[in-house]
């Protein structure tokens, strides 16, 4: 007696799993632009490296001899893979079944996946599809009753987050519960034109009165500028792209340390450009980004956030091989003060980095928080607090190079500074409690005004003060630890990982509570 028969039924439901919604749905997906479910697992995981689980969970019918007379796959699609050689979780959406509505996923099917990367150590990637929730109001003709509001599964994400790296790329209209499943992640990815992120679609919208398109509701312009999501793309395979890369430079769980790579740099290395490359006005921007790509490893600066909070620069990158996180000032942006969606950056930025264990660079540029009514009407006095608690909060080693402007209370979270400084200062370093610019003509408004000739009273206070605000006199006073030639600063940094790595350990994080 054999089980063949069963064997046979068993590759004929797979076979009516792997036709997804069917041909008319898959051909509309494909119309749109759009990968279908299964090419995109198989253009993200490594070459026969998937093993599914769950393919054949679905809605079946049964005919009058209780023979299998219909099937419909769960729209949910999760199993193991490897990414780059690394083990990894994938939970991905299928648009073709009921538009990607979450009560045909078989929620168990997420839960699953996401408890399995957790409890594994390996990261999660979803790639997310969907409208969300239950679909149409019509699905209440078939079952007429509504229900209090509950997310099964989404006491798994929130664990899931403190455990393991989760990679959300939004590939479609991602509504409801998928926009929320794109949000709760450590990074998520907007393709142009092809995805859209809202609470709620369209209709929705126009029933409240406003008039709008999916792309004007939740397109990349938007969720791509306000931080909803992290990084924006051209294409699905440059999505799939990202999203190796920044798996690249994290460890699988927080149990494990990042992995090391064999650096192809030299890590004596110093860049004749980084001696010229801020202007000695004090006021003329430069390009941060330039900075951080002459000291890492060549090649490996990763920007997350590129869009958003856009006074400061952040990403990961490799230096001597290890991996770190990234923080730049940026001027071209309000001289790079510090706004409310700037300080909200920084705040998801360190803790991204504490979390998984990336020690920090910070390339500091802050005049401040930003002033004026529009930061203020924008809460940048919460945010900025807030923003200051994650860098004090931060259990990884930080080290900051002072570029130029450090003032206030913006300029002073630079790093925990109750802790050992590990900071280098360039000459063109200028920082205080305030910018002198103004400032002296609030304190001597009195003189200036009696003077008999203000200007040469103001030129001649400018000139004091400029002396007095020199880098080398707080450096005699050990305010400043170290001033440094900026073509040292590579070769001073991989001194600084090297170190780190002695005190950066493995574990969960615990944080206290943040304003």
């Amino acid at each position: 007696m054999s089980w063949e028969k069963s064997i046979e039924e068993l590759r004929r439901r797979e076979r009516l799993a792997e036709e997804m919604g069917g041909e008319e749905p898959v051909s509309r997906q494909r119309g749109r632009g759009k990968l279908t479910v299964r090419e995109r697992v198989a253009f993200l995981a490594d070459p026969g490296s998937f093993h599914e689980i769950g393919k054949i969970a679905g809605k079946a019918t049964y005919g009058a001899d209780e023979e299998l007379d219909g099937f419909m796959p769960s729209n949910s699609v999760m199993g193991r893979a490897r990414l780059d050689g690394h083990p990894a979780v994938i939970l991905a959406d299928d648009f073709t079944v009921r538009g990607g509505a979450a009560d045909a996923a078989i929620w168990q099917k997420m839960a699953q996946a996401i408890k399995m990367a957790a409890e594994y150590r390996m990261p999660l990637v979803q790639m997310i599809d969907g409208t969300g929730g239950g679909g149409s109001v019509k699905m209440l003709e078939k079952d007429p009753r509504t229900y209090i509001p509950e997310t099964p599964g989404w006491s798994e994400i929130v664990h899931g987050l403190t455990q393991v790296p989760f990679v959300s790329l939004a590939l479609g209209p991602c509504a409801g519960m998928g926009a929320g499943r794109v949000a709760a992640s450590h990074f998520s990815i907007m393709v142009k034109e092809l995805s859209q992120v809202f609470v709620a679609g369209p209709p929705v919208a126009i029933a409240l009165g406003e008039n709008v398109t999916k792309e004007e509701l939740g397109g990349w312009k938007i969720q791509g500028q306000n931080g909803t999501v992290d990084n924006v793309v051209d294409s699905e395979a440059d999505a799939f792209i990202a999203a190796r890369r920044f798996l690249s430079y994290l460890p699988p769980s927080v149990h494990h340390l990042p992995g090391r790579i064999q650096p192809a740099d030299d890590p004596k290395r110093k860049e004749e450009s980084l001696l010229s490359i801020v202007p000695k006005d004090g006021r003329t921007p430069y390009k941060p980004r330039r900075i951080v790509e002459a000291v890492v490893d060549k090649g490996s600066f990763f920007e997350i956030g590129h869009d958003w909070g856009r006074g400061i620069v952040t990403g990961l990158a490799r230096i001597d091989g290890h991996a770190v996180g990234i923080m730049a000032g940026d001027p071209f942006f309000l001289d790079g003060a510090w706004t409310a969606d700037v300080c909200d950056k920084v705040t998801r930025h360190m803790d991204l980095c504490s979390t998984f264990h990336l020690p920090v660079i910070h390339f500091v540029d802050c005049p401040g928080f930003a002033v004026g009514v529009k930061a203020e009407t924008a809460g940048v006095t919460r945010a900025g607090v807030r923003a200051m608690t994650a860098v004090y909060q931060a259990s990884v080693p930080v080290c900051s190079v002072i570029i130029r402007k450090a003032y206030g209370l913006a300029g002073s979270a630079m790093m925990n500074q109750s802790k050992t400084k590990w900071r280098y200062c360039w000459p063109s370093g200028d920082w205080g409690s305030l910018p002198m610019a103004g400032g002296i003509e609030a304190a001597f408004r009195k003189e200036l005004t009696e003077a008999e000739d203000p200007a040469a009273l103001k030129e001649q206070l400018y000139k004091k003060f400029e002396a007095i605000r020199s880098p080398f006199r707080t450096a005699e006073s050990f305010f400043a630890e170290e001033i440094i030639d900026p073509r040292e600063t590579r070769p001073l940094l991989v001194d600084f990982v090297q170190h780190a790595q002695r005190i950066v350990e493995p574990g969960e994080r615990q944080t206290g509570f943040r304003p």
